[in-house]
């Protein structure tokens, strides 16, 4: 912006109403050229954004509220493990996917795999989670709550795919549901063409994934997408039993040190609250993990520990019994479950069984993980209990957010975009000319508020404007989310957390500051 720009606008008075604003606007118009009021428009926009106090900081360890949850109803505070109480180091995704790697080469030797693919690595900064694989078009791509594409977050293998071919393949850029999610109506039996990454086990499978295609694209090597995502997604949950021995036996290698449990643990067992572990992961890779995160005596705190739960269906199956699980000689027993003792560890069964054993139920129990689908969708809807998600990503999220580069860029992207809307309607060639300068300024912010978070898919939780797929389902089965169970410490365990209320697109914002 020029001096003259910025000391002629410097004299408009602040106290001048709307009317006021427009009258001055219309008189300026009869003496100033199109081209003249488009930019000093501009620069009495930019003028505002620069004086404008940027947002405050967000609160890494903040817990945040989609919903109002009292906490002193709460009586039971259930867990799930894998990136819930369990954080792991970068070094289990490089794990994950070496051994899918070379199980792949291994179980589908027979196909004939080429040797080149043991030669590629990992790229950890690739994938992120929330995104949809088509495994029938062969492409990973984020959707927004709409089911729209996010246009520059589509990829064919490592590679890119532009926006005049993502629209030819689908037609559109909103996806039916019912490719994203399967049609589940009565006469229907359509199946879902689009996975979705809900968990961040997914990631370094994706990794695998696009790498093989992109090895196989730059050796002009036919393949089936569907056939090359069963068979990656196969020799990756092959892999998960040697995945859990080799962290249960170099524990710190893997998972982060997490101090703060044991005392939360503690606070909710002297609150009188009882706890219970539910989780898909065996016994002796928890009970590694816990030891280094809590010390040997972690099962005192737990009233009922249910290892192998096979979740989801945990949660929606009635008839698959309780068994207790024998640590000792490392099988279940087959005697019949009439109660739940603690300090003895059981092995599948269902909620109904749980629930018709304990009493818990409702709104008392509230229970923490972190897969909207299989730890909180149905717990929620069919059960009410309430929902916690650790979101691990969350962190990282917040920590760019409350930079002052990204904060100044995302006002004056929003201002930027007003002004467009509000001068879109000028025909003009000279004011079409200005208008394109302003969206071409737009796109570019668009794009580096984006890759800061990622390069290749930006945020988990927003595309460019809106919600992700992600978000969307995380909001609508989580109570609350943070990064850290331990983040509940900084909270009493009467607290009630109440959501923001949002501004509706009719209301006015002025109204809630």
């Amino acid at each position: 912006m020029n001096t003259s720009c910025a000391s002629r606008f410097l004299k408009i008075k602040r106290s001048l109403t709307h009317k006021d604003v427009l009258c001055c606007f219309f008189i300026t118009a009869k003496r100033f050229s199109t081209r003249e009021l488009l930019n000093e428009a501009y620069c009495r926009t930019k003028l505002k954004c620069r004086s404008k106090k940027l947002p405050q900081d967000v609160n890494p360890q903040g817990v945040f509220a989609c919903n109002e949850l009292d906490l002193s109803e709460v009586k039971v505070y259930g867990f799930d493990y894998d990136y819930t109480l369990a954080h792991y180091k970068p070094s289990l995704e490089h794990l994950l996917y070496n051994l899918g790697r070379d199980m792949l080469l291994e179980k589908y030797k027979e196909l004939e795999y080429p040797a080149g693919i043991a030669n590629l690595e990992y790229k950890p900064d690739f994938a992120v989670r929330g995104l949809h694989y088509d495994i029938e078009k062969g492409l990973l791509l984020k959707l927004d709550s709409f089911l729209q594409i996010q246009f520059g977050a589509v990829y064919r293998g490592l590679t890119p795919v532009p926006t005049e071919e993502v629209l030819k393949l689908y037609k559109n850029r909103i996806i039916p549901i019912a490719y994203v999610e399967g049609d589940t109506r009565a006469h229907k039996t359509n199946i879902a063409k689009m996975v979705h990454l809900a968990d961040l086990f997914s990631v370094p499978e994706m990794g695998l994934l696009c790498n093989v295609a992109e090895y196989f694209n730059k050796n002009h090597i036919d393949y089936h997408p569907e056939i090359l995502f069963l068979d990656v997604k196969n020799s990756v949950q092959h892999c998960h039993p040697i995945m859990h021995k080799i962290v249960a036996q170099n524990v710190e290698e893997y998972v982060r040190p997490n101090s703060g449990l044991k005392k939360y643990f503690r606070l909710l067992q002297e609150e009188g609250k009882k706890l219970f572990l539910v989780t898909n992961s065996p016994f002796h890779f928890v009970n590694a993990g816990m030891e280094m995160l809590v010390g040997h005596e972690w099962r005192d705190f737990f009233d009922v520990v249910i290892v192998n739960a096979n979740k989801p269906k945990f949660f929606t199956e009635v008839s698959r019994p309780i068994r207790v699980f024998d640590k000792n000689a490392n099988t279940h027993i087959w005697e019949k479950v009439t109660s739940l003792e603690k300090g003895i560890i059981y092995y599948e069964g269902t909620v109904k069984q749980m629930q018709d054993l304990t009493g818990w139920s409702g709104h008392q129990v509230l229970y923490f993980g972190d897969h909207p689908y299989s730890d909180l969708a149905d717990v929620t809807l069919e059960h009410g209990w309430r929902t916690g998600a650790i979101i691990n990503e969350l962190t990282h999220e917040i920590n760019t957010l409350n930079t002052n580069t990204f904060k100044q860029n995302a006002n004056w992207l929003q201002m930027l975009t007003q002004l467009i809307e509000d001068h879109q309607d000028y025909k003009q060639p000279e004011a079409l000319e200005i208008i394109d300068k302003w969206m071409a300024e737009r796109d570019y912010l668009r794009n580096a508020t984006k890759s800061v978070f990622n390069p290749q898919f930006g945020s988990v939780f927003r595309t460019y404007h809106n919600p992700t797929y992600f978000s969307r389902r995380l909001f609508r089965f989580a109570d609350i989310y943070t990064s850290n169970i331990r983040h509940l410490l900084n909270y009493s365990l009467t607290h009630t957390f109440y959501p923001r209320r949002g501004v509706m697109p009719h209301e006015y914002g002025s109204y809630f500051v």
